[in-house]
């Protein structure tokens, strides 16, 4: 069998099971769509207080849209009261996602400090509390799609639980769980350990998708192998390289693939612009391509002077002209 396969995620048949993890101040609408477009199977919502939602969903709404090539995506919410996530998971049905995700790993201090994110790891009653209550939610008011759980491995090196908390989730009646393979502790240093993945996709009958040091293609590959577990998410792998999903599905089916040239990722770079400028307009959208286009010239020839000068960029028009002129520099372009 190929290790590129459909994802059965409770009553959600995925078709593949390369994943776009939420990633705060990444993963909106404008990104998500390139990463579909690029062949992401399954794409998500940053992450959205609960209780920001409940108090003005209107302003947390632009963190909710679809876009028009997500089909299926999840919506992820987090926060520490089961009432509140119950009455947050309420509010989501206008917007008809597939799946509801519920944040157990973020380690940002202003999520912890809420008692959401990676501190439910801490408290693993609360954690399937907050489980059943957006179960119950999703059963009450979103045709009862499936409630998925992002976690990681546990609070620090001390306290490794993943596995208890995976299975309350699961017992809760989560239908898929996945594992960022570090403590809150490390944040994102150090390394991920799979060896956390592999033993949580055989504990659990429901699929466990694995996240941590996806960089490439061969990374994806190897994780798969390694583990055993039913997909991947893709993180910070795929920030400016959107392509990840494609190249990755081509070596997991052919046994090769086709990296995109500097080119491609510069004319990927002005689409995500453009996408992003017809949700937020071309002054925000100009401002949030600066890091954005530091990823997609990350390792490109001459992307150090390029990135200089894309940084100061305030139109759209600068930023294809400063495009055009790197293009023509290339000796391949």
């Amino acid at each position: 069998m190929s290790r590129y396969h459909p994802v059965v995620i409770g009553s959600l048949h995925v078709p593949g099971n390369l994943f776009l993890a939420p990633v705060a101040g990444y993963t909106d609408r404008a990104f998500r769509a390139l990463c579909v477009e690029q062949g992401a199977d399954f794409t998500c919502t940053e992450l959205i207080s609960a209780e920001a939602l409940i108090r003005n969903r209107v302003k947390a709404e632009p963190l909710m849209r679809r876009s028009d090539t997500e089909d299926p995506y999840g919506i992820q919410l987090f926060g520490a009261d089961p009432e509140v996530m119950y009455q947050a998971a309420a509010l989501l049905a206008p917007y008809h996602p597939e799946a509801v995700d519920i944040n157990c790993g973020c380690p940002v201090p202003k999520v912890v400090k809420t008692g959401a994110g990676s501190a439910l790891m801490r408290q693993p009653s609360l954690l399937g509390r907050i489980v059943e209550a957006v179960v119950r939610a999703s059963r009450d008011y979103l045709q009862s799609v499936p409630v998925t759980v992002k976690m990681r491995s546990g609070w620090d090196s001390a306290s490794i639980n993943y596995h208890t908390c995976a299975r309350i989730a699961v017992e809760a009646g989560a239908a898929l769980v996945s594992l960022h393979a570090r403590t809150r502790a490390q944040g994102y240093a150090g390394k991920s350990d799979w060896l956390h993945i592999r033993d949580l996709a055989s504990r659990l009958a429901v699929p466990v998708a694995g996240s941590g040091d996806l960089f490439s293609p061969e990374d994806a590959e190897a994780m798969l192998r390694e583990t055993g577990c039913a997909g991947v998410l893709f993180a910070r792998g795929a920030l400016g390289n959107p392509f990840i999903f494609g190249t990755t599905r081509s070596l997991l089916l052919t046994g090769s693939y086709t990296p995109p040239d500097a080119a491609e990722r510069l004319h990927t770079g002005l689409r995500h612009l453009q996408l992003l400028a017809q949700d937020w307009g071309e002054k925000t959208a100009c401002l949030e391509m600066r890091k954005h286009f530091c990823a997609y010239t990350k390792g490109m020839p001459g992307g150090a002077p390029l990135r200089n000068k894309l940084v100061h960029a305030e139109t759209i028009e600068e930023y294809r002209a400063l495009c055009r002129e790197a293009e023509d520099l290339m000796p391949y372009g």
